[in-house]
């Protein structure tokens, strides 16, 4: 068994590696509007395709409705960092769109992404 004199060194070591590892980790998590590009990147890839119909819209939020093998889902998209591909008038983006769902996930799903849109615009 070593001596305890050259446990202390060590035992100082703990604290300041476990500070390095928390700022090294927080440095690499991503930002919540980055995840939500990537899962709309990653819908858009792997998505299947469905119909559905835009009910609302709330400034930067819509809300549409779609069914899949028999069961009907209610979803909301927050669109914000993709305004410069709507219309000014939300409203006439109101009706049937075509949106892009995770076959494993069905309740994942989008109608607009960087690369790709399901609205219909009138």
């Amino acid at each position: 068994m070593p001596p305890a004199r050259f446990l202390w060194p060590a035992a100082g070591l703990v604290p300041i590696a476990a500070a390095v590892a928390f700022v090294v980790a927080r440095k690499l998590r991503i930002s919540p509007e980055e995840r939500e590009r990537r899962r709309r990147q990653l819908i858009n890839g792997q998505g299947r395709l469905a119909d559905g119909a835009l009910t609302d819209t709330d400034g930067t939020i819509i809300f549409y409705t779609y069914v899949v093998r028999g069961v009907e889902y209610s979803a909301t998209q927050d669109i914000s960092g993709l305004a410069a591909s709507l219309l000014e008038d939300p409203a006439r983006m109101l009706g049937p769109v075509t949106l892009k769902y995770l076959p494993r996930n069905p309740a994942n799903s989008i109608v607009i992404c960087e690369s790709w849109s399901g609205l219909r615009l009138r």
